[in-house]
């Protein structure tokens, strides 16, 4: 038994060596020619350069995600190329992608599909490739304008309070949204939660209402543990919570749904005096990420992060979509390089400006040019919503989810956005690292790219907002291929640089996995 034991190491070793040489072996085989019969002929010149896989989507949808025929590279020589990319200038590591866990997204999973339905629905949108990939979720403290009807984690009757917490539950939340976000971590246990929420409790407030107001000074401390009871609970259920804000859209009181308007003083003075403290002390590490509203104010996370005894416990800044500038990121992170940046919440909708879809906006602006600002991860609205983009309460009523379900037959419906985010999470890992590529955005083309970290392959993404094709030249190192990108389209293009050290990568990650 225990001369057995000793030679398993031994075994694995050559176990897997004779794997690496098979695969080495498999990938050059086709470089070697046996001498021809007379009358001689030239030896096989056949290339050994990298080929490239394409995915493409139109605007038109004629194609969605759909994988065309692979591109040959050639070398570089001298000719200019209109991309370049340069592995040695690396900039942010990539967390994820992915959508809001709603209180109105987890209902319909629950409620207007079948367990196979919903399995086979969630392992497409957060299994790994060739499913969508998708390894980020935001969650909602309480009640948003997509719940059902609106509450905190401790409501108490009119003109009591509960400093003390006494009647904190997540039993709001016990039957939907804790059973669909741990349907989730079965199937990628990775997952990174944000959680944001939309007002304190009624008591907490100014208006002594969910709708308005503001946090009175003498709950400060209470409404910190009201956060912290919150992380401890959904740790409790075996869902650990990647990143918490101490309130969504600070800057904007909403009249028809939950919400509560948090100067940038009173955000600061409550992370420096409370919730930064206790959330150091805890074993379970989450972060706090600042502001969690739009590109338009970027003078707000400014001034927090300018005061030390709050930065000091801030990790990144969470930013939305629906006003100003993308580059507010890229303001924000030079004056702070070390804070983080996120994109917590974009949503889509059947507005005018969408009327021929949404295909290019969202990975031109959002995910393009989102990641080029120092997006880390950027996570979607509604995950799911109704054919009446609902439920909801209040506030929006033409938003879409990241798929839309059928609520009378539970027909799903991927919309534009499905397709703009998987050209991104299906491709770009977690832990690839954004590399530097010329910018193209005078010829109507966008582009990011991207290694990924596990196998050394590069990731470029690319748009052209063009009504008409456009040829596009792409050179990395001494390679080069050229492509017509057709108009108005959407395309991932992936090639390995090293393609041995690749089979290398993926027989070593097997092996990994077999143990």
């Amino acid at each position: 038994m225990n001369e057995r034991r000793s030679d398993s190491p031994r075994t694995a070793i050559v176990f897997i060596a004779l794997l690496i040489l098979l695969a080495l072996a498999a990938l050059y085989a086709p470089r070697f020619t046996y001498p021809a019969a007379k009358p001689k002929a030239a030896p096989s010149t056949r290339s050994t350069l990298p080929t490239v896989q394409l995915w493409l989507s139109t605007a038109n949808r004629r194609l969605t995600l759909q994988q065309q025929p692979d591109i040959a590279m050639s070398a570089r020589g001298s000719s200019p190329a209109d991309v370049v990319i340069d592995l040695q200038k690396r900039f942010q590591t990539m967390v994820g992608f992915g959508a809001a866990m709603t209180d109105s997204s987890a209902w319909l999973l629950k409620n207007k599909l079948n367990f196979l339905q919903r399995r086979a629905l969630l392992h497409e949108l957060y299994g790994p490739p060739p499913n969508l990939g998708l390894n980020m979720m935001r969650l909602t403290i309480g009640a948003s304008d997509f719940s059902l009807k609106p509450y905190t984690l401790d409501d108490v009757p009119f003109g009591q309070v509960d400093p003390q917490l006494q009647h904190f539950n997540v039993t709001p939340t016990v039957h939907d949204v804790i059973p669909m976000v741990r349907e989730v971590l079965s199937i990628d246990p990775g997952l990174h939660i944000v959680a944001s929420p939309w007002s304190a409790p009624a008591w907490m407030k100014t208006s002594e209402n969910l709708i308005g107001g503001e946090l009175l000074p003498q709950y400060e401390s209470a409404y910190a543990d009201y956060l912290v009871k919150y992380l401890d609970a959904y740790l409790g259920y075996g869902i650990p919570i990647f990143a918490v804000t101490l309130q969504n859209e600070p800057g904007f009181v909403p009249v028809t749904y939950p919400g509560m308007e948090v100067p940038e003083d009173t955000r600061a003075r409550i992370i420096a005096q409370y919730l930064g403290p206790k959330l150091a002390s805890r074993t379970q590490k989450t972060q706090i990420l600042e502001w969690d509203h739009n590109w338009n104010q970027p003078e707000q996370p400014l001034a927090l992060l300018a005061n030390p005894d709050a930065a000091r416990y801030v990790d990144g800044v969470a930013w939305h979509c629906y006003e100003g500038s993308q580059y507010a990121q890229g303001r924000v992170h030079r004056a702070y390089p070390q804070k983080d940046t996120y994109i917590t919440e974009c949503s889509g909708g059947d507005w005018a400006s969408a009327a021929n879809g949404e295909l290019l906006w969202f990975t031109r602006e959002l995910l393009v040019t989102g990641t080029r600002q120092w997006a880390r991860g950027v996570i979607y609205w509604n995950l799911v919503l109704d054919e009446q983009h609902g439920p909801h309460f209040g506030g929006c009523a033409a938003c879409k989810g990241v798929v839309t379900i059928d609520s009378h037959t539970g027909a799903v419906t991927r919309n534009d956005e499905y397709y703009a985010f998987a050209h991104f999470s299906r491709f770009v890992l977690p832990g690839a690292v954004r590399v530097e590529s010329t910018k193209t955005d005078d010829k109507g083309l966008a582009n990011v790219a991207f290694q990924n970290a596990s196998d050394g392959s590069i990731v470029l993404v690319m748009v052209n907002s063009n009504v008409e094709a456009r040829s596009v030249s792409i050179a990395q190192d001494q390679t080069r291929f050229d492509y017509t990108m057709p108009p108005e389209s959407v395309a991932t293009f992936v090639w390995n640089p090293g393609e041995a050290n690749a089979w290398v990568q993926r027989v070593l990650g097997w092996f990994r996995r077999a143990r």
